[in-house]
């Protein structure tokens, strides 16, 4: 007896779950109602918001969450997440389309506690504002935060700009309510090429939006939108202190310095540039990357020359990317010693030019002086064959006929 209403039992728990189930896979979940977005003018942070389905408003033990899906344009995929609230804050290119979709999921004694996700989905596709005038936004915009000290951001004007245009560039963050212009625009020409951000204004790990907008006489420049986090734009500076030498066990050591400053040595890593001369004059040249700010090579000959430069970047265990920095300078063993340049004496050099003006003066003068004295004597002679000439001419006058009484010399 006891067996058969064990076996009794356990049928009955059998139907009432199978029941139950009948009752869950008959309820119909309707998607979400009333999709909106809002924007509140961030650059493209924009803001999601939903109602729950009507069809579900007298439900009861019953608990809902949604599926939301979007197109993420800068990561290229789409988004999925699960939520228990009505609204979501999230950033989009709004250059681009705004797809977004929402599923709604039901959980609970309603049923059966069994999750139950609505096969249709409430979907909304906002188009880019066809303003501005065609291809006019602006190109291969770049940002780049130097040695974690500073921040530069630049673009390229589009072909299509016109001459006259006048560029703009804006900027949000969490920390702002609204976006805010740039505080020192970078000028190349008087037209404005980039933005720089003095010390450390803009925050790290956090979203940053940007948007390039522009107008001139034709009309106003297409925006273009740009979202990144600094901490993954830096560039770092090169190495300055290069140490190089060699050890008694025939090995070349070569170590470096980077700058002082925010970049801590265990986020570097760095590439380094081996040129190499051998002892029959064959050059060679490799690139060694490594963790640590330090290298030993075999060294075999005296003869042979080694020469080695040095960039770093920041590591992938401390941000998602990073810049190289410029090569350090060049430091070689051995070290060719420079060929002496011929000095040059001051003082000899000023007693050279002294007598070179004195000779000029000299000769200058006695150049004014003979031509004085040409013209001197020629002033002087004119006089004298004038009277010559002219006495002769009246002994001729008085020696002949024709007597002129009235003489006047």
């Amino acid at each position: 007896m006891a067996n058969k209403s064990g076996v009794l039992h356990s049928l009955m728990l059998i139907f009432i779950t199978w029941r139950g189930s009948l009752r869950c896979y008959a309820i119909t979940v309707d998607p979400p109602e009333d999709l909106a977005v809002f924007d509140p003018g961030r650059l493209g942070r924009l803001e999601i918001t939903w109602s729950p389905p009507s069809s579900l408003m007298n439900m009861t033990k019953c608990l809902l969450k949604y599926q939301l899906e979007y197109f993420s344009t800068y990561k290229n995929r789409w988004e999925i997440l699960r939520t228990p609230s009505r609204t979501y804050s999230t950033q989009f290119d709004l250059s681009k389309d705004v797809q977004i979709r929402v599923y709604t999921i039901l959980n609970g004694e309603c049923t059966n506690n069994t999750m139950i996700k609505s096969k249709n989905y409430t979907e909304m596709i906002l188009k880019p504002p066809s303003t501005g005038i065609w291809d006019t936004e602006a190109k291969e915009f770049i940002c780049v935060y130097h040695n974690m000290e500073n921040l530069e951001c630049s673009w390229t004007r589009s072909l299509k700009t016109p001459a006259s245009a006048q560029q703009n560039l804006y900027f949000w963050h969490n920390s702002l309510e609204q976006a805010v212009e740039c505080p020192s625009y970078i000028l190349s020409g008087g037209v404005r090429k980039g933005c720089n951000f003095p010390g450390r204004s803009l925050p790290e790990f956090t979203d940053i939006n940007f948007c390039v907008n522009g107008s001139s006489p034709a009309g106003p420049l297409r925006p273009a939108f740009f979202s990144l986090q600094i901490q993954n734009q830096v560039k770092a500076a090169a190495p300055d202190k290069l140490y190089l030498q060699t050890s008694s066990d025939m090995q070349l050591k070569f170590h470096w310095e980077n700058p002082a400053g925010r970049l801590h040595v265990d986020c570097l890593e760095w590439e380094v540039r081996h040129d190499h001369v051998g002892v029959d004059g064959k050059t060679s040249m490799k690139q060694i990357h490594t963790m640590n700010p330090s290298l030993t090579l075999p060294f075999n000959n005296s003869n042979e020359r080694n020469c080695f430069k040095v960039r770093s970047r920041l590591n992938s265990h401390c941000v998602v990317k990073s810049f190289w920095s410029d090569w350090s300078h060049e430091t070689c063993h051995p070290v060719l010693e420079a060929t002496p340049k011929p000095e040059i004496h001051f003082v000899s050099l000023y007693i050279y030019i002294a007598v070179a003006i004195i000779v000029t003066l000299v000769v200058s003068l006695c150049v004014w002086t003979t031509v004085n004295m040409r013209k001197s004597g020629l002033n002087s002679l004119l006089p004298k064959l004038l009277t010559k000439n002219l006495t002769q001419g009246v002994s001729k006058i008085y020696s002949g006929k024709n007597i002129c009484t009235d003489v006047i010399i």
